[in-house]
């Protein structure tokens, strides 16, 4: 597995990550495929502000992505972030996600950023486990505020110091 910066190059690779969570997942709360304008958008906004967008590669493959982004607006979050991580349906369970999480916490704080959040739609028990095997601690649940496939959803949201 080979981790490193994602380029411009990487966008439709993403995209298609990206959109097998919004189809197939209860990950994203979005109803229809992104278009590849979205990540494009998205890709330039990350790199304005100097935050990560993370591939990894097996044999030569994506096989997953991750970020951080601003937790909230507002000058007196800076020190937050809440972390996104995607792993390809078929590059499941061979530690992609792990990688992803280990290198997205050093860089966060190489930042000097404070605390990382991860807010979680449920059900989603690999995303919670995952997070809590790097040391995040529940904070909270929002009951009830997404819809998806006809059901309402809950939004754990966990975190972890720096």
């Amino acid at each position: 597995m080979i981790l490193r910066e994602a380029v411009e190059a990487d966008l439709p690779a993403i995209l298609a990550i990206h959109n097998e969570a919004i189809l197939h997942s209860l990950a994203i709360w979005q109803y229809e495929p992104a278009p590849l304008a979205n990540r494009q958008a998205w890709f330039a906004e990350r790199a304005s502000k100097g935050q990560p967008i993370l591939i990894a590669e097996i044999d030569g493959a994506l096989a997953g992505y991750a970020s951080y982004g601003d937790f909230r607006a507002g000058a007196g979050y800076s020190g937050t972030v809440e972390d996104s991580i995607y792993v390809r349906g078929d590059m499941q369970r061979r530690g992609v996600a792990r990688a992803l999480m280990g290198a997205l916490i050093d860089h966060a704080r190489g930042a000097g950023k404070h605390v990382m959040i991860g807010a979680i739609g449920l059900p989603n028990e690999a995303s919670v486990a995952l997070h809590a095997s790097f040391g995040f601690v529940e904070t909270g649940r929002l009951s009830e505020i997404g819809r998806k496939n006809g059901m309402w959803l809950d939004l754990l949201m966990m975190q972890k110091r720096l």
